[in-house]
C-alpha cells in the first residue's frame, strides 16, 4: 500500500494533496466571497480560483472610491517562467487595469541565500523570462516600480528608506516568533523574511507613496509565512504608521504530472517560452489524465475532470468563456468527450496562445530594454 503523503505547504516545500479548506483554518484566513461585479469579471475569482484572503475589503473599497492603492509582488528568479507563474501575472495586470500603482520585487537575495548564488544569472532570468513576459502578457511599465532587492534605486534617499526599514523590522521580530512560522530557520531565511516584509510594506514610506495606502499583495498559500511576519511586524513598529497589508491566495496550478508545478523539472509544466510543438509533446506524453483506462471504461463511467490536468488548465484561463468550459467539463464527465480529444482541445488553445504571446515577446523585449536602459 502506497505511503500517504502528508500535506505541506511552505515557502520553500509544497507537498502532497492540497485541502484549501484545512488551509484557510491552518493559517488563520478567510473564504473570498460576495465579491462585487468588478471582480467577477475576472476569471480567478470568479472561478474561485482565488480562494481566500486578509483585510481585502480595504482593496475593495480603493477600487469603488477609485482611491490610490498599490499592487506589491516578488518574483524569484529561478528557472522558466510557465503557466504557474502566469496566474500572478494575470493578477498584476488586472490590479493595474483597476488603477494600482504596481510594484514588483526581484528577490535576488532570498534566491542568493536559498537556490543560486550568481547574482549575474538571477539578473537575467528575472528579466528575460519574468519582466518580459509580464509585458507581453499586458503589463504596463508606466505605472511599474520593477526593482531588484540587491539594488533598490539608484535615488539614495529611496535606498536608504528601503534597507534601514528592513534592518529597523528585525527588532521588532523574535527568534520564536520566526521558528514558529517558518519552522527551521536560519540566518540567509531570517534577512530574506525582513527584506521581503519591508518590500511589501515600504511603498507607504514618505520617500515612495509618501503615506499609508492599501496595499495588496496576491500570492500562493505557500508564501502566506511571509505575509503573517509583515502584517505582524508592521503594527509593532512605532516609527511608522503602516496601513495593515491586505492578502489574496491562489490555489496552484497542478504541474503536468499532478502535483505542484516546480521549476526544476521542466517536465511539469508548459513555460511560455516553449514552442507550440514542445507544448503539445508534453501534453500528450505527461499530462495527468482523468480518464478512465479502455475506451470502453471510459464511455460507460465518465472521466473525472477535477484531476485532469487538461481540464484544469482549462479551468484555470486558457478557457476563458465559462459555458464552454461548463460543456467540456459535462461531457468529459459522463464519458462522450475522451481523454485524447480533452488534451487536443488544450493543445489547440495552447498552440495559438503560444504563437500569439512569442510574437508579443518580441515587442515586449524592446520595450524592456528601453525601460532599464
Amino acid at each position: 500500500m502506497a505511503e500517504k503523503i502528508t500535506q505541506k505547504v511552505t515557502p520553500w516545500e509544497v507537498k502532497g494533496k492540497i485541502d484549501y479548506d484545512k488551509l484557510i483554518k491552518q493559517f488563520g484566513l478567510k473564504p473570498l466571497q460576495h465579491l462585487p461585479e468588478t471582480f467577477q469579471k475576472n476569471v480567478l475569482f470568479r472561478r474561485e480560483i482565488i480562494f481566500a484572503h486578509r483585510d481585502f475589503k480595504q482593496i475593495v473599497e480603493a477600487v469603488q472610491k477609485k482611491k490610490t492603492f498599490v499592487m506589491m509582488t516578488g518574483l524569484m528568479p529561478s528557472g522558466k517562467f510557465h503557466f504557474g507563474h502566469k496566474l500572478v501575472a494575470d493578477q498584476i495586470i488586472f490590479y493595474q487595469s483597476l488603477g494600482a500603482k504596481v510594484y514588483i520585487a526581484v528577490a535576488d537575495i532570498e534566491a542568493y541565500n536559498s537556490r543560486n548564488p550568481n547574482m549575474k544569472e538571477l539578473r537575467e532570468t528575472a528579466i528575460k523570462e519574468y519582466l518580459t513576459n509580464y509585458v507581453a502578457l499586458g503589463l504596463k511599465l508606466k505605472n511599474c516600480d520593477f526593482y531588484f532587492q540587491s539594488a533598490r534605486s539608484k535615488n539614495g534617499k529611496q535606498a536608504n528608506a528601503y534597507y534601514s526599514l528592513a534592518n529597523m523590522l528585525a527588532r521588532h521580530a523574535t527568534f520564536n516568533e520566526f521558528k514558529a512560522i517558518y519552522g527551521e530557520i536560519s540566518p540567509g531565511k531570517m534577512s530574506s523574511s525582513l527584506l521581503q516584509a519591508a518590500d511589501m510594506l515600504h511603498p507607504q514610506l514618505k520617500e515612495f507613496e509618501g503615506k499609508p495606502i492599501p496595499i495588496i499583495v496576491p500570492v500562493g498559500s505557500d508564501q502566506d509565512p511571509h505575509l503573517r511576519l509583515a502584517r505582524d511586524v508592521s503594527q509593532r513598529i512605532k516609527a511608522f504608521r503602516f496601513k495593515q497589508l491586505s492578502s489574496t491566495y491562489h490555489k496552484f496550478l497542478p504541474g503536468l504530472k499532478s502535483g505542484k508545478m516546480s521549476s526544476s523539472d521542466p517536465l511539469s509544466y508548459i513555460a511560455l517560452t516553449d514552442t507550440p510543438e514542445e507544448a503539445a509533446r508534453k501534453i500528450k506524453k505527461y499530462a495527468f489524465s482523468g480518464g478512465q483506462p479502455t475506451l470502453e471504461e471510459h464511455r460507460k463511467k465518465g472521466g473525472n475532470p477535477e484531476v485532469d490536468i487538461p481540464f484544469q488548465m482549462l479551468k484555470y484561463g486558457l478557457e476563458p468563456n465559462d459555458k464552454k468550459l461548463k460543456k467540456i467539463y459535462d461531457d468529459y464527465k459522463s464519458g462522450k468527450l475522451l481523454s485524447g480529444e480533452l488534451k487536443q482541445i488544450v493543445i489547440d488553445k495552447l498552440t495559438k496562445f503560444l504563437k500569439e504571446h512569442q510574437q508579443k515577446r518580441k515587442k515586449a523585449e524592446k520595450l524592456v530594454d528601453k525601460f532599464l536602459n
